[in-house]
């Protein structure tokens, strides 16, 4: 007997030394008041053989016959063994053979035509924790959107961000994301705030050399080689789903609550 069998089984039997009502083994069992009288019958005639399933054993109502399924497995060997299973199932429709895609699969994973695809497996990623004072760690980025909604031309908007706050601490339009533009907003930014610990930007090439195995040089693009002799470290994240972990959540800072901000034009 199957565990759902031992169940039902165990509150016929109460139900039969009247320690429980049958309205009370109907909603134990998820059966109507009805069925448990069936129930009841069937275990009072034949014991507790009554209670399991009559179509244990059987082929189900919707089972394919023998006949149909050796004919498609001879088709898909000798015509359809180098189809993919959507392609495989129009062509035995065509030959009056009408079986679902995934019937088709199952088939030619049986014959050994068709190889089941791995399921990808997920990689949780740990999240960042914020730091844990306002200006120890300050994120970059730019966002080139059209600002002006056409009535100037397109921009880039540069935004350091807090970590441990959230908080818009510098906003500043430029043309493009350059080299010099940063440098600039840099130096705003010490000038105002202060010397952070580090900035945590993504891979774009101002912040990192992506060329693999230079030839030449430290390894440090110009921008690197600038906050290195500050002393301030530059992290550079390794997606956008990780720089926005201990912040603002997005790489992207295009939106209205950045419209909303007093920005700085230069």
């Amino acid at each position: 007997m199957s565990q759902r069998e031992l169940t039902r089984l165990e509150v016929i039997q109460r139900v039969k030394r009247k320690t429980l009502k049958q309205h009370q083994a109907a909603e134990l069992l998820s059966l109507s008041v009805r069925q448990v009288k069936r129930l009841c019958q069937a275990y009072q005639s034949a014991g507790a053989a009554g209670l399991i399933s009559k179509r244990r054993g059987r082929p189900g109502n919707n089972r394919l016959p023998e006949k149909t399924i050796n004919k498609a497995r001879q088709l898909l060997r000798s015509r359809y063994y180098d189809f993919r299973p959507t392609l495989a199932a129009e062509k035995l429709a065509l030959d009056g053979l009408s079986l679902s895609v995934e019937t088709v699969r199952q088939l030619l994973i049986g014959e050994g035509l068709w190889k089941a695809k791995r399921v990808r497996r997920v990689v949780l990623h740990q999240l960042r924790e914020r730091r844990a004072r306002l200006g120890e760690l300050v994120q970059i980025d730019g966002s080139p959107h059209d600002w002006f909604e056409g009535r100037a031309p397109k921009c880039t908007l540069l935004v350091f961000v807090d970590d441990a706050t959230s908080r818009l601490m510098y906003l500043q339009f430029v043309e493009a994301e350059t080299t010099f533009n940063y440098f600039a907003a840099v130096r705003s930014y010490l000038t105002e705030f202060g010397k952070p610990l580090a900035f945590y930007s993504d891979k774009f090439g101002v912040f990192r050399v992506n060329m693999p195995n230079p030839l030449s040089g430290t390894g440090l693009t110009q921008f690197g080689r600038a906050l290195k002799e500050l002393d301030i470290e530059l992290i550079c994240a390794h997606s956008p789903q990780a720089k926005g972990a201990g912040g603002t959540g997005q790489s992207n800072f295009a939106g209205p609550a950045y419209q909303r901000t007093a920005f700085r034009w230069y």
